[in-house]
């Protein structure tokens, strides 16, 4: 009962906060049997390659499904260039990752961190997690209800689609600026905050919004260049953050052009 009431209230939600249409692909419908198992999967700790980690170690739910550290830590405790994302309205997004242009959708995401060794993340072997989902008293009567048309529900596919089900009903309408917009609560966030709003829509100003934009401020349909880059030496991004690069390969890409560098330089001198 518990999930047919999360399943009913993500509809009524995104409905009655004029929230835009989720990422729902075809073949993955949200249902409370594929929520309760997604959900089960993501707290579970023998998801990793030594039981010490699950999904919800990196994405925990009081810190906006993130983990507070500024670089992540694998299972085994490899550090990681850069931290977890929040999974806070992902169910609208069109892009994941920091720079990996290859992943299209939550199902997809979700392989990444499973059994991505370089680095480690959870690090899980296939076959162990085969092995758990078939003989799991708890997950063989899940999985059948999750996938009632398949002969074979346990798969890694399904897997990654309980995930994804499960994710996407983590959905914030009710923050102080939901409510200041679209309740007109006029109180809901303070006189600084307004400001501050001014200044972060101002195009001649800080220009915040050219990269966090949309009703999300992830504007998470582009990658942008975010200027993290030594101003001395080549121009170069350095080693380990090397953004599109990575994934991409164009040696293009590892420089900065000439324009980004007089516009970041420009900025420092006003700014002075």
């Amino acid at each position: 009962m518990r999930f047919f009431v999360i399943a009913q209230l993500f509809a009524v939600t995104v409905c009655a906060r004029n929230l835009p249409k989720p990422r729902i692909p075809v073949d993955n419908p949200m249902t409370p049997d594929k929520i309760r198992l997604g959900r089960l999967l993501f707290y579970d700790k023998r998801m990793s390659v030594n039981g010490a980690t699950s999904c919800a170690t990196c994405h925990r739910q009081e810190l906006a499904f993130t983990d507070g550290r500024g670089c992540g830590v694998g299972a085994t405790g490899q550090m990681h260039p850069r931290g977890a994302m929040s999974l806070v309205n992902v169910a609208f997004d069109s892009s994941f990752n920091w720079a990996d242009t290859t992943v299209h959708s939550l199902e997809e995401q979700g392989l990444r961190p499973t059994f991505s060794t370089t680095p480690l993340e959870l690090g899980v072997q296939k076959d162990a997690l085969l092995r758990l989902i078939q003989t799991d008293d708890e997950y063989r009567p899940l999985f059948r209800r999750a996938f009632p048309n398949e002969s074979d529900p346990y798969t890694v596919a399904n897997v990654a689609k309980s995930i994804a089900t499960f994710e996407r009903t983590i959905v914030s309408a009710r923050s102080p600026y939901d409510r200041f917009h679209l309740d007109g609560d006029e109180n809901a966030i303070s006189e600084s905050a307004k400001r501050g709003e001014i200044l972060f829509f101002l195009d001649r100003g800080p220009a915040c919004f050219r990269c966090h934009g949309g009703f999300n401020f992830s504007d998470s349909a582009e990658f942008h260049n975010t200027g993290l880059y030594n101003l001395a030496g080549q121009f170069s991004y350095p080693i380990p953050n090397r953004g599109l690069h990575e994934h991409t390969k164009r040696r293009d890409l590892l420089r900065v052009s000439d324009t980004t560098i007089r516009r970041k330089i420009n900025l420092f001198a006003d700014s002075s």
